[in-house]
């Protein structure tokens, strides 16, 4: 039995299941549609799969070792969650379920637009790279080749998105009848906007992650 890779499937699963951004906008396309929800969490997965070959190839040093470069993700990921943000709460304030389409969410379209919001809101985050090249190679056994252990950790923490975004997505559809009551939906929704707004703000305003 490997404890390392025991170790790190539970420092990765802990990693994912942390609530920030990604699982905002996936709570937050799941109470429109199921389908957008789940394309919503393969989004996210996908970001996560951006990141991990990023850190496998190498590619995340160069963008941590360039802070001119990871500070435009920084901007870029900061303004798109602060946009997300944004029309959540402009969608509150009108008594919209989803300030971007809401009819379209049962759509291929309204899937696809769900699917980019998870992929970018996670692709576009700053600290991905750095807590990739800081947690990868400390379960890296000495004395064995690091590109196909890497390979398998990154391989394990996309496969741990993948299982816990769609459940998020689905167990938020189950729990619609209730979540989705006018009240209750304006509530969360609102909820959303002021954690994505804030989340937006602190990437925006705040320093290189480090």
């Amino acid at each position: 039995m490997d404890a390392q890779l025991i170790a790190f499937t539970g420092v990765a699963a802990g990693m994912v299941a942390l609530p920030g951004a990604d699982f905002t906008v996936v709570v937050r396309n799941a109470l429109a549609s199921r389908g957008a929800g789940v394309a919503s969490a393969l989004g996210v997965a996908g970001g996560l799969l951006v990141h991990t070959a990023l850190a496998v190839a190498g590619l995340a040093a160069v963008l941590v070792a360039v802070p001119a470069l990871l500070r435009t993700v920084q901007l870029l990921g900061g303004a798109y969650v602060l946009y997300l943000g944004i029309s959540a709460l402009r969608a509150t304030r009108r008594g919209i379920p989803d300030g971007e389409g809401s009819e379209d969410r049962h759509t291929d379209r309204g899937r696809v637009r769900a699917l980019r919001q998870g992929f970018l809101t996670n692709a576009l985050n700053p600290k991905a790279p750095v807590l990739f090249l800081s947690l990868l190679p400390q379960f890296v056994p000495d004395g064995e080749p690091p590109l196909p252990r890497t390979l398998l950790l990154a391989a394990i923490v996309v496969a741990l998105a993948l299982v816990w975004f769609p459940a998020v997505a689905l167990l938020v559809d189950r729990l619609g009848r209730w979540l989705r009551r006018p009240r209750t939906a304006r509530a969360v929704e609102g909820g959303s906007g002021v954690a994505l707004t804030a989340l937006g703000l602190v990437l925006v305003t705040g320093p290189l992650p480090h």
